[in-house]
């Protein structure tokens, strides 16, 4: 990458980090967060602050590690057999290249599938990265995910979004 992300550099980005989950290469997956970054899934259509209402998923570094760590540990149940996932993406759109302070967000509407036995579900959804500029790379200082029925009775979803 140049000195600043380009328009590809942000949308091949956000494609790599799908793919990541897709390939439950969940290490590497979580280097792409900086240390002060969360994962939020809010359980209300606009939800504008994951603290002072109930989210589907709130969760900085530690805890995505831990979940991760949950994950490879063959004590977890609910992944025998494995879970596996799809997203199938529409092109990101830049919301906000802010090239002096290294900031940039991103919106990409998708399709997730998540499968484990007969059991199958599917979610349209919106992702949003705040991703930053940091020592020449990309990084996820937050990632928040836009479930289109996040107010409906869901099952349980194993991995990330």
């Amino acid at each position: 990458m140049s000195a600043r992300p380009t328009i590809a550099d942000l949308v091949r980005f956000v494609k790599h980090e799908a793919r990541l989950i897709d390939e439950k290469r969940f290490d590497e997956w979580y280097e792409l967060f900086t240390d002060d970054a969360y994962y939020w899934v809010p359980a209300a259509p606009g939800q504008t602050d994951p603290l002072l209402h109930n989210s589907l998923a709130y969760e900085d570094k530690l805890l995505l590690r831990l979940r991760i760590e949950r994950m490879k540990s063959p004590l977890a149940y609910s992944q025998r057999p494995a879970s596996r996932c799809l997203h199938v993406l529409q092109e990101p759109d830049i919301e906000k290249a802010d090239h002096e302070g290294g900031e940039y967000l991103t919106r990409t509407p998708f399709i997730y599938t998540e499968t484990r036995n007969d059991d199958s579900q599917r979610y349209a959804a919106t992702a949003w990265h705040t991703l930053v500029w940091s020592q020449d790379r990309l990084r996820i200082r937050l990632k928040r995910v836009d479930i289109l029925n996040c107010d409906a009775m869901l099952p349980s979803i194993q991995l990330f979004l």
